[in-house]
């Protein structure tokens, strides 16, 4: 496997590095460490003042030089036999650089540290991880334990949900984890009754019999997905849950304990992300534990 691992010294970015260096990554795998300096107005963080614009260079210069020792240690502490781990520090805006860098190594997999600061202000302003994840093309796992013994699994049967299945099924270090797959089913009344009163004797029915169905599907979907984990070697067990899918994902995983989330959003980017990868956005910003998001292939025409 190729890794990419994203560092700046901070302490959620230690746990990241930790984490990493928890994993039994397969012999012959490539850890690349990079801390992103920021240039320009940027190093600043607004319009120059008069005298910045004669020391840019040298303030730049010893950023860098401050920079190389935490991607350094992070390459002594993640070094072993069977890995090629290598560090370096690039110029650029974050993310991008972040990005440009995992698409430079061919990189399966980016892992950061979590550095937001609310749900309204990261939606609002952004965060790096909140950034990459909208432009990586492969996916992103956000760190905040050091393990990923247990894992939770976020499944609907969708094609995004799929591509997060098959990292469990896939990657090697998942081989020693236990997952939980979660789904979690419906039971609003449904739209098509017709009825604007939840709560009237005519919906009653109707709704009984679509909430009943509802929890059917999401405990044959969540079976069935165990049942694939455990051809294939997996400690998995299945659980159907009822509500809104963000919130229940992340209940399941506060009630397990569980060290990430493994979780799928759609194969878009900007405004129509935000809207169709919504649950995916709400439990990265809103779990206390590790989220691993997998992209759905963008489909070319």
């Amino acid at each position: 496997m190729r890794i990419l691992l994203a560092t700046d010294g901070s302490s959620s970015a230690r746990t990241a590095v930790d984490l990493v260096t928890g994993i039994d990554w397969p012999a012959g795998s490539t850890i690349r460490v990079v801390e992103v300096i920021e240039t320009g107005a940027a190093l600043f963080g607004g319009p120059w003042p008069a005298v910045a614009m004669f020391q840019a260079d040298r303030i730049e210069a010893a950023l860098r030089e401050a920079a190389r020792e935490p991607v350094e240690k992070a390459r002594a502490q993640l070094s072993r036999p069977g890995l090629d781990v290598n560090a370096a520090v690039l110029r650029g805006r974050p993310a991008s650089a972040i990005v440009d860098a995992a698409k430079n190594v061919r990189a399966d997999l980016i892992v950061m540290g979590s550095r937001g600061h609310g749900t309204i202000e990261s939606m609002l302003l952004g965060s790096v991880s909140a950034e990459v994840i909208d432009h990586a093309s492969i996916p992103v796992l956000v760190a905040r334990n050091p393990t990923i013994e247990r894992v939770v699994l976020a499944w609907d049967g969708s094609d995004c949900a799929r591509a997060a299945a098959g990292l469990l099924r896939n990657w090697p270090i998942f081989a020693r984890s236990s997952v939980r797959v979660v789904s979690v089913a419906d039971v609003e009344v449904p739209w098509w009754t017709g009825f604007p009163e939840a709560g009237s004797p005519e919906t009653v029915p109707m709704y009984l019999e679509a909430a009943e169905a509802s929890r059917r599907v999401h405990d044959t979907l969540a079976k069935e997905m165990s049942d694939e984990l455990r051809a294939v070697g997996l400690n998995a067990v299945p659980e159907r849950r009822e509500g809104d899918a963000a919130t229940e994902v992340i209940a399941a995983a506060q009630a397990t304990n569980a060290d990430l989330i493994v979780i799928g959003t759609h194969g878009r980017t900007g405004l129509s992300r935000l809207v169709l990868g919504s649950v995916a956005r709400n439990v990265l910003h809103h779990a206390t534990c590790s989220v691993l998001i997998a992209r759905e292939p963008i489909e070319r025409s």
